[in-house]
């Protein structure tokens, strides 16, 4: 009985896609870490969103976005009126006044500058001995040296993902694709049939969304190219040359989200139809050097768990993974290629 309950409850649960589990990933994200992708956006890692359904405002023109004219002009004036005040303050300390600024000047009131300043009033003279001028440099105190550390090579760090092509098409509402809600997860619908599209026009337009992280854009592309590569067969391998560049900026990047979504549909490009591994080896050169930065990106958990094994969000078993089917469906050349590129990778065909 327990058996035959456990078959129908197997059978009912559909299979969720590549695209749909990055939806519910980016939820749990929401969760515990709310705000992120705001800030995100602030610190301009992540395009921003359209300012209005038919795109930005003019430059000239008064958004509600954009602060008021009135309350800006303020704000400006605030801004400068302080920054006199900190230099004020900061020559009357030094003793170094610009010229017809001086205490005994009429152009500068002691009274005003006592209100705006502080209670420091300015100093016409100084005792001797207490200023720098005519003193030798060998009667002055050593000033410390200042350790400078070496500078940070930043390999690992994010960088700024620009807006994709496939944003600006999705926005034009030059793409036959369209969100399909469900109860479970959400699916593409296509306007068309798949086998009619023309692939040089499309599929590289799709690999260039891998890189977003917001949806619909995201979504969209990844399961669109799943379809595309599920159904193209014959029509992928001309294409190849066309997907390098958008393949190198998502990989550049140096997001782990992206990279991993990358990675995914890499290995699915390549079991897609035959002769596509071989086709990728004269690129490993576009391709491999991220792999090679991000390849012991295996934290040591110790004894605790990595919910992200299953749903395969581990960056450098991944790499490992992706590495293991270039070689295995790149031909003879492909791991000489990959050695070239990633010298600690060890052959997953040699005995």
């Amino acid at each position: 009985m327990w058996a035959g309950y456990s078959g129908t409850m197997s059978a009912t649960v559909s299979k969720i896609s590549a695209a749909a589990q990055l939806q519910q990933i980016d939820e749990f994200q929401r969760i515990i870490n709310p705000g992120k992708k705001k800030m995100d956006k602030l610190l301009g890692k992540i395009p921003k969103g359209q300012e209005s359904p038919f795109g930005d405002f003019p430059k000239d023109f008064d958004s509600p976005t954009s602060p008021r004219k009135k309350d800006q002009t303020t704000a400006i004036d605030f801004r400068s009126e302080t920054m006199r005040l900190n230099g004020m303050s900061t020559l009357q300390k030094t003793g170094d006044y610009p010229e017809g600024k001086s205490p005994r000047s009429p152009r500068m009131p002691s009274g005003a500058m006592t209100e705006r300043i502080g209670d420091t009033r300015f100093k016409d003279w100084r005792a001797r001995g207490t200023g720098n001028g005519g003193r030798s440099y060998s009667t002055s105190p050593r000033k410390q040296a200042v350790a400078i550390s070496p500078p940070v090579a930043g390999a690992y760090r994010r960088r700024t993902i620009k807006p994709s092509e496939f944003r600006r098409f999705y926005d034009r509402g030059d793409l036959p694709v369209q969100v399909h809600h469900t109860a479970t997860q959400n699916k593409i619908s296509w306007k068309v049939d798949i086998d009619k599209l023309d692939y040089h026009h499309y599929l590289p337009i799709f690999f260039d969304g891998l890189r977003e992280k917001e949806d619909p854009y995201r979504f969209l592309a990844v399961e669109g190219v799943h379809n595309m590569l599920e159904k193209g067969g014959s029509k992928i391998l001309p294409v190849v040359p066309q997907l390098i560049i958008p393949v190198k900026t998502a990989l550049n990047t140096r997001d782990q989200e992206v990279i991993v979504t990358t990675l995914k549909v890499l290995q699915a490009l390549v079991l897609s139809a035959e002769l596509v591994g071989e086709a990728l080896v004269p690129y490993y050169r576009q391709v491999l050097p991220v792999f090679n930065i991000f390849k012991n990106a295996t934290p040591s958990t110790g004894d605790a768990i990595d919910y992200g094994q299953r749903k395969r969000q581990g960056l450098g078993e991944l790499i490992d993974e992706t590495l293991e089917i270039f070689e295995t469906h790149g031909g003879e050349d492909a791991f000489i290629n990959i050695k070239y590129m990633i010298p600690t990778y060890e052959s997953c065909m040699l005995g």
